[in-house]
């Protein structure tokens, strides 16, 4: 089993920072990353901290961009925890839902290039 607490004292990151859940109890669990490597996991943590640190974007935006990009990555645990963070730095349900809406758009628009790129190698016009 992987420890986490002296990265995340290190850190001083949530289990929600890193993609944490809670289980059925509604105790929060530590993602596994029990493929991954003490060293490679460190940079990562050392990563994911860095990106969240006071810059020209503020934190409820970058909020919004998470939520967005946990939807295109399929990650349930980051979508749970950006969810929790964008409502506690102040994001309305019109600003969370916007940032849904942009990602199934960005989504819709990959099943469209997708099908444009094997029509145009297949040569296949079905509706021109």
């Amino acid at each position: 089993m992987l420890i986490f607490s002296e990265l995340m004292t290190e850190k001083s990151l949530s289990t929600e920072d890193v993609g944490g859940q809670q289980d059925g109890s509604g105790e929060k669990q530590w993602p596994s990353y029990s493929l991954v490597e003490a060293r490679m996991r460190k940079i990562y943590f050392r990563f994911y901290k860095e990106t969240y640190k006071s810059t020209d974007i503020d934190r409820k935006t970058k909020e919004l961009i998470a939520i967005a990009a946990s939807l295109g990555f399929n990650c349930s645990g980051c979508l749970e925890g950006h969810l929790k963070k964008a409502l506690e730095y102040g994001a309305t349900k019109e600003e969370i839902s916007e940032s849904i809406a942009i990602a199934m758009g960005v989504a819709a628009a990959g099943v469209v290039d997708q099908t444009d790129i094997a029509a145009e190698k297949l040569q296949l016009d079905h509706f021109d």
